[in-house]
C-alpha cells in the first residue's frame, strides 16, 4: 500500500515529547523525536546504520544523539558526527532528518521526499487554541488500517448501533444527510431538529428537558485530519449557545495494518472544570477505546493484508463520504508518484 508522502502528518502531541527519546514507525519509517537543549522538537531516523540498533535506547549528549550501543553520535541533520575510537567521523554514515512543526500542541512531520512545506502546516487553533473551548488529549495505537478508522470518523451512522447506549436518536435514518466536497475537503452532516436531549448532552443544558436541535459533523482533510462537531443547540438558536463537543482526530500510519491515532476531546462547556477533564477522557475511552477501536481491529482482522477494494464490499447510502475520502486519497497518491516518475526521468 503506498502512502501519501509530501504532507504533514501528526507525530506526537507536544506533552508526549519531554527529556526522553520517543521512536515511532511512521509511514512504516523508524522515526525519533525528541527535544534539543532549547526545547526545539526534532526528529530523524531511529535505525542506526552502524548495527540496525534503535536510537531511541540511547541518550542526548552535547546536541547529539548518541546510539546506546557503540556510542556513534548523529546531530541534528542525521550527520555522523563521532565514531568512537576513531579520529574522525563516518561521513557515510548517517540516518535520515525530517522537517518538524510545532503548532496547537502537536508536533508535526514530514517524511516525503520534496522540501517542507512550512505554509502547509493545518491549522486547528479554532479548536486547540481558541477561548471558546477548553480540551484534552490523548493518543492510542490502533491496530487497523488508517482508512478503516478515517471510515468510522466519517460514518455517524454507526453511532446508532456501536455507541446506541448514549448516541442512539430516534429520526437519525430520516434526518437529510449533506454530503460536500469542496476541493480535497470532504464534509458530512445531519441535523434532527425540535427533539429531546439526549443522554450524552442532556446534563450539560440549562434544562436538561427543553427541546433541541441535535447535530453531528464530520470534516476530513488530507491525510487524515478530522473535526468532529456533534452536540445539540436550542430549537433554531446558535450553536455556540448549546453544548458541543467538536474534537480533532489525527490519524497517522504506522504500517499498513496499524495507525497513531491522536485526539483532543474538545467541549464548550465546564471551561475549568477537572471533573468535566476527566469525563471527556472517559467518553473517548468508552466510546473509540472500548468500542470502535475493538470492532475496527476486529475488521483489520477479517480483511487480513487485503486491500479494501479487492475484497469488493457492498457499499450502501452512509459509505459516501468514506468514499469520497478513499478516491480523494488515491487521486492525490497518484498524482504524487506521477510527479516523483518526471523527477525520475528527467
Amino acid at each position: 500500500m503506498a502512502f501519501l508522502m509530501n504532507t504533514w502528518y501528526a507525530a506526537a502531541w507536544s506533552s508526549e515529547l519531554g527529556d526522553r527519546l520517543v521512536g515511532r514507525t511512521i509511514l512504516n519509517l523508524p522515526v525519533l523525536l525528541y527535544r534539543d537543549a532549547a526545547g526545539t522538537a526534532l526528529a530523524i531516523g531511529n535505525r542506526c546504520p552502524h548495527r540496525f540498533a534503535p536510537l531511541e535506547r540511547g541518550r542526548l549528549v552535547d546536541g547529539a544523539i548518541e546510539c546506546g550501543y557503540h556510542g556513534i553520535r548523529f546531530d541534528r541533520a542525521g550527520t555522523c558526527v563521532l565514531v568512537p575510537g576513531e579520529e574522525r567521523a563516518a561521513h557515510n554514515m548517517r540516518v535520515p532528518a525530517y522537517g518538524v512543526e510545532e503548532r496547537d500542541g502537536i508536533v508535526w512531520i514530514w517524511l516525503g521526499d520534496r522540501p517542507a512545506d512550512r505554509t502547509a502546516v493545518p491549522d486547528l487553533s479554532d479548536r486547540l487554541s481558541s477561548a471558546k473551548f477548553t480540551h484534552v488529549t490523548g493518543s492510542m495505537r490502533v491496530n487497523a488500517n488508517y482508512e478503516l478508522l478515517a471510515d468510522n470518523l466519517s460514518d455517524p451512522s454507526h453511532g446508532q448501533f456501536l455507541h446506541g447506549s448514549v448516541l442512539k436518536r430516534e429520526g437519525f435514518f430520516e434526518a437529510p444527510h449533506e454530503i460536500r466536497q469542496d476541493g480535497n475537503t470532504v464534509s458530512s452532516e445531519r441535523i434532527i431538529p425540535d427533539v429531546d436531549a439526549p443522554a450524552a448532552y442532556a446534563p450539560y443544558l440549562p434544562d436538561p428537558t427543553a427541546r433541541v436541535d441535535w447535530f453531528t459533523r464530520a470534516q476530513w482533510d488530507p491525510p487524515g485530519i478530522f473535526r468532529l462537531d456533534n452536540g445539540v443547540a436550542p430549537r433554531g438558536g446558535s450553536r455556540d449557545a448549546g453544548v458541543r463537543r467538536c474534537g480533532v482526530h489525527l490519524l497517522t500510519p504506522e504500517t499498513e495494518t496499524s495507525t497513531h491515532y491522536l485526539y483532543a476531546a474538545v467541549r464548550n462547556y465546564l471551561l475549568d472544570d477537572r471533573k468535566a477533564d476527566e469525563a471527556s477522557l472517559n467518553w473517548q475511552r468508552t466510546i473509540f477505546e472500548e468500542q470502535d477501536a475493538p470492532m475496527l481491529e476486529a475488521v483489520q482482522r477479517m480483511m487480513g493484508t487485503s486491500d479494501f477494494a479487492s475484497l469488493h464490499p457492498v457499499l450502501v447510502a452512509v459509505d459516501q463520504p468514506s468514499m469520497r475520502i478513499r478516491a480523494t486519497m488515491r487521486r492525490l497518491i497518484a498524482d504524487e508518484q506521477r510527479a516523483r516518475e518526471l523527477v525520475s526521468a528527467s
